[in-house]
């Protein structure tokens, strides 16, 4: 499978300050944004990376994250010229994707919370199915279901994870359920096929709600349709850090869980070990250039000591 971080857009909501930076590469307590999804598709035991930028900003992705030798992956880049819509990063990395299923992460993305990596690996190993491969995606219940992409979703299946999505609506005005669709999706290949066949919505883009649309109006080998929803519930965060106020609010959620139980989210040279995709000699080079700070002593103390 590979994986794709759409770090585009140009955070207009977040004037002033990402008129000289990307979002994606703002704080989030200790950490770049660009931590905490690429986080993700390493928990997916996802390896090959495509990172989709503007084009003023890639230099800076590349400065910050190489070619992602230093975390065990492969990271490569592609430029989006206009915020065309989520489905676009399809096209845009169609070359890259090849035959391989895909696993799309918005860049302000961010998640956590136990057993977060077993529903990733659930996600990813449906999509990949060669005898009935499915899309899915991730729901979490909010308060102002209005602002998201919702689903309304049928009963649990037989493993209790798993659900099947019965509607669709993007924004609704009168949401039919307080699911949320987040921005985490598992696809088999199929996708690209899929994105190259819907039209630009009202606002000209290629929405996701759209291609999440086509893939439940198709049926699957068992016998259901092509999309799967797994349940983010009780006990787990989604942050959308778009706004001030969601910046704020994620930075101190990640300061809280950090200081409170003495670990770190989104820690990817702590992935990569655990991934065991690199090892003790490479963990000692990437202390010895961190300097001295908090996150260096967290690697040191945990991993290299």
């Amino acid at each position: 499978m590979k994986g794709i971080i759409l770090a585009g857009g140009s955070g207009t909501r977040l004037y002033p300050i990402t008129m000289g930076v990307s979002k994606q590469l703002l704080p989030i307590y200790d950490k770049p944004m660009i931590y905490y999804p690429l986080s993700v598709l390493m928990m997916a035991k996802i390896r090959d990376i495509l990172i989709i930028t503007t084009p003023e900003d890639q230099a800076s992705f590349k400065r910050l994250l190489g070619d992602g030798s230093r975390f065990g992956v492969n990271l490569q880049y592609a430029v989006q010229e206009k915020p065309n819509g989520l489905a676009e990063a399809f096209l845009i990395g169609e070359d890259f994707i090849a035959q391989d299923a895909v696993c799309l992460v918005l860049g302000d993305n961010i998640f956590h919370g136990p057993g977060l990596e077993k529903r990733l690996l659930k996600a990813k190993s449906i999509a990949e199915d060669e005898a009935n491969p499915r899309a899915v995606v991730f729901g979490y219940e909010v308060s102002d279901p209005q602002r998201y992409g919702v689903a309304e979703i049928a009963p649990v299946r037989s493993d209790g994870m798993l659900y099947s999505v019965v509607n669709l609506v993007e924004k609704p005005v009168v949401p039919m359920s307080n699911v949320a669709v987040t921005g985490l999706y598992f696809y088999p290949n199929y996708v690209i096929e899929v994105a190259k066949n819907i039209t630009p919505s009202d606002r000209g883009e290629l929405e996701i709600t759209e291609v999440n649309k086509r893939f439940n109006e198709m049926t699957a080998n068992d016998g259901g349709t092509m999309l799967d929803l797994i349940m983010l519930d009780r006990g787990f965060a989604w942050l959308d850090t778009g706004t001030f106020e969601s910046l704020h609010e994620a930075a101190g959620y990640v300061e809280t869980i950090e200081k409170r139980q003495g670990i770190q989210i989104a820690c990817l040279e702590e992935i990569a070990w655990k991934n065991r995709w690199i090892g003790y000699k490479k963990l000692e080079e990437i202390v010895e250039k961190l300097g001295k700070n908090s996150y260096r002593d967290y690697i040191h103390n945990k991993l290299v000591k």
